[in-house]
């Protein structure tokens, strides 16, 4: 998760084999939020029913086989390129790409600091 500057504010880490839409629960905020702006990996509808549950606008495009299409702001979806840029900022350094860490501990430690490092850039 970022800001809407592409800083980062959360991980979670999970398995190789695990869905996106598993963990999106948790990375919801409590604060207020304008938009949650998502790909269509989260286009589910319980995640869209606690965005709107908490008063946060789902700003995530309809997938291709949904029966009845939602709306969905492609004004405000191009800013979900922040998050791109951030995963190719992180991807500069080798321990994170090639994924050096065996351990789910030590990996998440690193991957904190280096957001740090993007944080004081």
């Amino acid at each position: 998760m970022t800001d809407a500057l592409g800083n980062p504010l959360d991980f979670t880490l999970t398995g190789g084999q695990a869905a996106d839409i598993t963990q999106a629960d948790g990375l919801v905020p409590e604060q207020p939020v304008g938009a949650v702006i998502a790909d269509k990996a989260y286009d589910a509808d319980p995640f869209v029913a606690l965005l709107t549950e908490r008063g946060i606008e789902a700003v995530i495009p309809p997938r291709a086989n949904r029966t009845e299409p939602r709306d969905c702001d492609f004004y405000k979806y191009k800013e979900r390129h922040l998050i791109e840029c951030f995963f190719n900022k992180i991807k500069h350094y080798r321990r994170i790409f090639s994924r050096f860490e065996k351990t789910a501990r030590n990996y998440l430690g690193f991957l904190r600091f280096v957001a740090a490092l993007i944080w004081l850039r």
